[in-house]
């Protein structure tokens, strides 16, 4: 069984872009970024092609010591399966060709879960996914994080290399959102049994240091600060999660004053990693990314004292077992800074008020759902919307006589739920049949678990129908349904809609 799962699993082509080399790095970040993950998850499943923006690029030019010991093989975009030339990169396809991942955080995610599923004694690289898997999980048009990670960061990091001199003279704005950030305190599950360990520690902190003074006042010595303090209670419980150890009994007893203390007497958790507490696949990302804006800030002969948590999360991150390896692997010849602690004053004012302007930005995200606003954003761009009878008011399927897998009833849901989405589908497949053409491509956005795509695509097989949605559990289930109905014209692509660049004749959602 392990050798036939390793076999499908080695059948999956990953596709990543290549504008240029720099340095220690290739670009785009989002392929260095990728690179290292595979570097770090020791990850050989995958069959790797570098794209290059230009078609005429030579493929001696990356250099072999920026792969690793990973195998990479040049395609030109022409070249690459069509289902993938409709996607952004990175992208993933399975051999066939049907099944597409694509953008950074989908293929991530992906890398991670093959890597654990082929050998799940690696439970530190699944540990990376978080807490309940969610790490970047959710898309960049609705969580700020995952598009602070994903896009803006890579993207300023990007920007700040190739800009003229003066330009590069400030912060970029969303690398000075990431350092406010790693000021906000950490809030994890079960948070307060741990802000209670950080209250013993620091009371037996307080008292060990007492005494200490005590005993050095009596002898009439000066009192000596450790060079090496104690780890902090926040890096141990990180590290014993990495290391997938449990903290032990005695660290967890807790003396009777201290369960008393009141959960908002207990002390803030200090960040430690990019999320919080815990290392995960958000640090993966930004690790390239800020290495790169360091070495050149540094080249450019930049104070980095006002970015001291930046530069505090750079060194912890460098400690994490597996970090130095994938980096030498991956020739990131990782900087040993300064511990740079404290910043001066109009550096942390600088820090405080450019991610405000960016929160009044984002104002706008707050998406409110419905007909309504829709149709105000459609008009006060100039599209009108027009209204009319039911073009086929007597138009329905046959749902009898058709497999039962086309049915959205296969799908999880209640009978009722499941002849309103029959009346739904009636209604759309009518207006579809109406308008298709054979040989058109019919694209099902946000298609769910496909109860719409796949009726389509079992209703006109000259046509090639595509589903795209973000969320796996969904598509595979859509997946599952049309291999079992047999259809060969029909793609599913996991990626955000920002991702998907493809041409069509006919979108439906």
């Amino acid at each position: 069984l392990r050798r036939k799962m390793k076999d499908s699993v080695a059948e999956e082509h990953l596709y990543l872009g290549f504008s240029h080399q720099y340095r220690d790095s290739i670009f785009p970040l989002h392929t260095s970024i990728s690179l290292f993950l595979l570097s770090y998850c020791d990850c050989k499943l995958f069959k790797i092609f570098l794209v290059p923006t230009g078609e005429n690029v030579d493929d001696q030019i990356v250099t072999k010591n920026l792969l690793g010991d990973l195998e990479v093989h040049f395609i030109s975009r022409s070249q690459l399966p069509v289902v993938v030339q409709s996607c952004c990169l990175p992208a993933v396809v399975v051999k066939d060709g049907k099944f597409c991942r694509a953008g950074l955080s989908v293929v991530l995610r992906h890398i991670i879960q093959k890597t654990y599923e082929a050998d799940p004694s690696k439970k530190d690289v699944l540990e990376l996914l978080g807490f309940k898997k969610t790490c970047l999980k959710a898309c960049a048009e609705v969580s700020q994080w995952t598009r602070l990670c994903e896009i803006s960061i890579p993207l300023a990091v990007e920007g700040f290399l190739t800009a003229s001199p003066e330009h590069c003279q400030t912060i970029p704005p969303d690398i000075l959102q990431f350092e406010r950030k790693l000021g906000e305190p950490v809030r994890v599950h079960n948070d307060d049994k741990i802000r209670r360990q950080k209250l013993q520690q620091q009371k037996t902190g307080a008292k060990a240091a007492v005494q200490l003074d005590e005993e050095a006042t009596e002898e009439g010595k000066p009192v000596e600060m450790h060079e090496h303090p104690l780890p902090s209670l926040e890096l141990s419980i990180a590290f014993s999660k990495l290391l997938v150890q449990e903290v032990s009994d005695a660290v967890n007893r807790e003396a009777p004053h201290i369960r008393r203390t009141k959960t908002s007497d207990l002390p803030l958790l200090d960040h430690v990693f990019a999320e919080g507490l815990y290392f995960t696949l958000a640090d993966m990302v930004l690790l390239p990314c800020i290495h790169q804006f360091l070495v050149f800030s540094k080249k450019q002969g930049k104070n980095l004292a006002n970015l001291p948590l930046i530069s505090s999360w750079y060194q912890r991150v460098q400690k994490v077992p597996g970090v130095k390896k994938a980096a030498g692997k991956c020739n990131m010849e990782l900087l040993q800074l300064p511990e740079l602690m404290s910043a001066p004053e109009e550096a942390l004012q600088d820090v405080s008020s450019v991610p405000d302007e960016l929160e009044e930005e984002n104002e706008d995200s707050h998406f409110i759902g419905g007909p309504r606003p829709t149709m105000t954003k459609l008009t006060e761009n100039g599209i009108e919307a027009k209204f009319s009878p039911h073009p086929c008011p007597n138009w329905t399927l046959d749902w009898t006589n058709l497999p039962s897998a086309v049915s959205p009833g296969e799908g999880k849901m209640s009978r009722d739920r499941a002849l309103r989405k029959q009346q739904q589908l009636n209604n759309l497949v009518a207006a579809v049949t109406k308008l298709a053409k054979p040989g058109d491509v019919i694209v099902d956005f946000c298609s769910g678990g496909g109860h719409v795509g796949i009726v389509l695509a079992h209703m006109m097989p000259s046509c090639q129908v595509v589903l795209i949605e973000n969320k796996e559990l969904s598509l595979i289930r859509a997946k599952d349904r049309s291999d079992e109905l047999g259809l060969n014209n029909i793609w599913f692509i996991q990626a955000n809609l920002d991702y998907f660049n493809g041409t069509f004749n006919i979108g439906v959602s």
